[in-house]
Parts: structure tokens; C-alpha cells; sequence
């Protein structure tokens, strides 16, 4: 639905988001923030600033009803998650005009502050968390390492595939990620050993964050599935491949997948994200056409968004950013959508501010691929960053940066900002 906080044409008082890359006045995420060690509050992303959203409200520059959401949700967007999409976009609207180029700049004074200066924080009490593999690219990728006659399975065109995540160590970029520790096998060795992981690596993906939900045994229909998605951020997957490969059989990723996942604190509200929807592509002839649970014809017009994703190595000792890849929110398989009227067709409720993950998302060229896992064939072949550096999978000190961003002729150009991470070693481990 667009309207018009989303004209190309609109300036904001903040003067640093007017060409703003990721956050112009039309984009407007949500997230929670803090100065100075200081209390938690509600803030959205304006160029190189943060209005404090919470301190607006106190103040009366919101309309009642969105200052009341505002306050009453506390110190995550739980609350503001919870509501239907019309009152979300009705916070929206009333944070457009506050900021808007015209509007009483004067009653800004001390609500915008510089974004160094503030600690991003999980956005969300993230209750469900749900992993899926709806990036088909990756699946062929990954089935081919180890499947070479048959690299995709049966079930994946007829099913999203999914398993359900850890949510404790669900953490705000920048936070350390440490090497976790378990059981490896190698397929020389007769016997597995305990220990630091030896093959770490990231996965490019989305997050989805989840609205209202649904009351157990009563699942969400495709049609109104979309409007159960808050906002989307960028989430990397961290996963220890080698632990993976010996635990993964017959359950799935269990201590491999569980020390780490890190989201960009940004949560970018699907009412920004209207203007770069986009068609989810034609199946490959011969595929199955989804299940009629899973079909809606609005959602194979706009199901998917158009989002341009990055990632970047900064190896240890350096400062220097290496670009590995770059990917597409246009690769999933299955939409969003598909993902919740899934998700909930059994019978599982979902709550506002429960986290999917889209899978890693991978194009079909080497450079648009989403973990080292396929770039380094398994860890066959090194990636040669310059002429002395080189990576078959992360080392201690190395730093993950994921970027998006959403541009569309006649549109402003919106952004995600950065999902980042750092390797420390395993405790214990010189």
C-alpha cells in the first residue's frame, strides 16, 4: 500500500537523511536504543541520527493513539508488532510528519541524537525462532557437496523446509560471536574428537519478523498471511560446519547452529518496503505448483522484495573490508507469506516478535553466493582475498559484514543497515 511516505519527493528537518543511502525520511525502521548506559527506548533511524521515539510520545508530538502504542509498549516492539498493519502504518505516518521538511524543528530540540553515540539492542523478546532453507540456489549448492546424483531432495518443491531455532543467543549486530566447541569427525578419522570448531562460517540471510499472531490450532490463511510480517531485517546464520556435518543426521542442526545468530538491529517495517515488492519468479518447468494452502495469486504478484544484499570479510589484523559477495531477496523459493501460512498450517501459534530466517540466500553466479561453505567447495579450495590473504572458512578475528539495501526507479533508495560480527576464539583456546 503505498501513500505518501513514500514520495520520492520528501525532505526531512533532519537534514542528513535528505540522499540518505539507507535512511531517508521514506524508510523510517524501528529499533531500541540506549546513551550512555542509560535506559532502553524506542527509536527510529533518520540519516545519521536516531529520533527517540519514546521521548516524542511523552512529549505529545504524536497523534493519542500512537503515542499510547508507543508507550505502552516499554522497551521492545513487541507491543507495536502485536497490532494490525493499519495501526502500524498509522505510527508511520504520525513519525513522517514529525520529521518532515516544515514540520516545528524547534520541538526536535534534544529527540535526535547521533547514531555513534548510540547502543543498538535486540529490537524484539524474540519467543519462536524458525530457520528455513528457502534459498533453492543454496540448497542445490549444498546438496551437490554432498548429494552430487541427487542435490535436492523431493520434498523441497513441495514444502518449505524449516527447524525450529534457538532464541537465547539471538543477538544485536556487533555482539561477539565465540567459537563454539563440540564433536568433530573428519572422514579420516575412525572416531570423533571434542573441540573448537575448525570450519566456521556465516549465511547470508533475511529475517522476518513476526506481527500479530495467531490462537493455537487455528493457522493463518495464505491471503492474509503477509499482513502477519512486521518488518524485515538481515540475519547471519552463523553455523560450525564441521560439527554440522557429524550431528546432523538423523535430527538436523542442533549444536552447530545454536551458539549464534546475529540481526541487524533495524527492523525495516513492511509499509517501507511496499514500494520494491516484487513477483515471485515463474517455477522451473516441470516443478510442482504449490499446494492450494500455499497459493494465492496476490502473493505470486508482490510476495517477494527486491533487496540487494552484501557481504564483507574484514580479516583479522586488518581493516580492510573485502567484498564477497552480493545477493538478492529475489532468490527464495518460497515467499514470506508461503513461510507463515506453513508455518501455522498444523496448528502452531505464532506471537508478535517471533523471528524467521529466509535460508541462506544464494544466486547462481560465484559471486553471488551466500557462505564460504559454497564458495571454497567444502573447504577444497581457498578464497584469495589479496596476495597473503586467504580464507577456506573464518578464523578468530575475522569480521562479517552484511549489508541491504532497496532501490527502485521513481522510489528513494532504503537500507537495512549493517549486520555485523566478530570471531572470538573458543574459551579456553590460546
Amino acid at each position: 500500500m503505498l501513500d505518501e511516505t513514500h514520495d520520492s519527493k520528501l525532505r526531512s528537518v533532519a537534514a542528513s537523511a535528505n540522499g540518505h543511502s539507507s535512511f531517508p525520511i521514506q524508510n523510517l525502521p524501528l529499533g531500541v536504543f540506549s546513551l550512555g548506559g542509560g535506559e532502553r527506548r524506542l527509536g527510529t533511524a533518520i540519516g545519521d541520527e536516531v529520533l527517540d521515539l519514546t521521548a516524542a510520545a511523552k512529549a505529545g508530538l504524536l497523534d493519542a493513539s500512537s503515542a499510547r502504542l508507543v508507550l505502552t509498549a516499554g522497551d521492545t516492539l513487541n507491543g507495536i508488532f502485536s497490532k494490525p498493519a493499519p495501526v502500524r502504518r498509522k505510527l508511520r505516518a504520525a513519525t513522517s510528519k514529525l520529521l518532515s521538511d516544515g514540520s516545528a524543528s524547534a520541538a526536535l530540540q534534544g529527540l535526535l541524537h547521533p547514531s555513534a553515540a548510540c547502543t543498538m539492542h535486540m529490537p524484539a523478546k524474540v519467543g519462536g525462532y524458525t530457520d528455513f532453507y528457502a534459498g533453492i540456489n543454496h540448497a542445490m549448492n549444498v546438496g551437490r557437496l554432498f548429494r552430487p546424483d541427487n542435490p535436492l531432495l523431493p520434498n523441497y518443491k513441495y514444502v518449505p523446509i524449516g527447524y525450529h531455532g534457538r532464541t537465547s543467543s539471538i543477538v544485536a549486530s556487533g555482539e561477539p560471536v565465540v567459537r563454539p566447541s563440540g564433536q568433530r569427525k573428519l572422514a579420516s578419522e575412525a572416531t570423533p574428537t571434542f573441540g573448537p570448531c575448525r570450519n566456521l562460517d556465516y549465511e547470508l540471510e533475511l529475517g522476518f519478523w513476526i506481527g500479530p499472531g495467531n490462537p493455537r490450532s487455528v493457522g493463518i490463511p495464505i491471503k492474509e498471511a503477509g499482513d502477519h510480517i512486521a518488518g524485515v531485517c538481515l540475519l547471519n546464520d552463523w553455523s560450525a560446519r564441521d560439527i554440522q556435518a557429524w550431528e546432523y543426521q538423523p535430527l538436523g542442526p542442533f549444536l552447530c547452529k545454536n551458539f549464534a545468530t546475529t540481526v541487524s538491529p533495524w527492523v525495516v517495517t513492511s509499509d517501507a518496503l511496499a514500494p520494491y515488492r516484487c513477483a515471485q519468479p515463474p517455477r522451473p518447468a516441470g516443478d510442482p505448483s504449490p499446494l492450494s494452502y500455499l497459493l494465492d495469486e496476490n502473493d505470486q504478484r508482490t510476495g517477494l522484495i527486491d533487496i540487494a544484499l552484501e557481504v564483507y570479510l574484514v580479516p583479522a589484523g586488518t581493516t580492510t573490508e573485502y567484498k564477497l559477495s552480493s545477493g538478492t531477496g529475489r532468490s527464495m523459493y518460497w515467499t514470506p507469506a508461503q513461510l507463515v501460512a506453513h508455518h501455522t498450517c498444523g496448528g502452531c501459534n505464532l506471537e508478535p516478535g517471533d523471528l524467521f530466517g529466509s535460508g541462506t540466500l544464494s544466486g547462481e553466479t560465484p559471486d553471488s553466493l551466500g557462505s564460504l561453505l559454497e564458495m571454497t567447495g567444502g573447504g577444497q579450495k581457498s578464497l584469495q582475498l589479496s596476495n597473503d590473504i586467504s580464507r577456506k572458512f573464518l578464523n578468530d578475528g575475522d569480521t562479517v559484514i552484511f549489508r541491504g539495501y532497496c532501490r527502485r526507479e521513481g522510489f528513494a533508495s532504503i537500507g537495512f543497515g549493517e549486520c555485523r560480527g566478530t570471531v572470538y576464539g573458543a574459551p579456553g583456546q590460546a
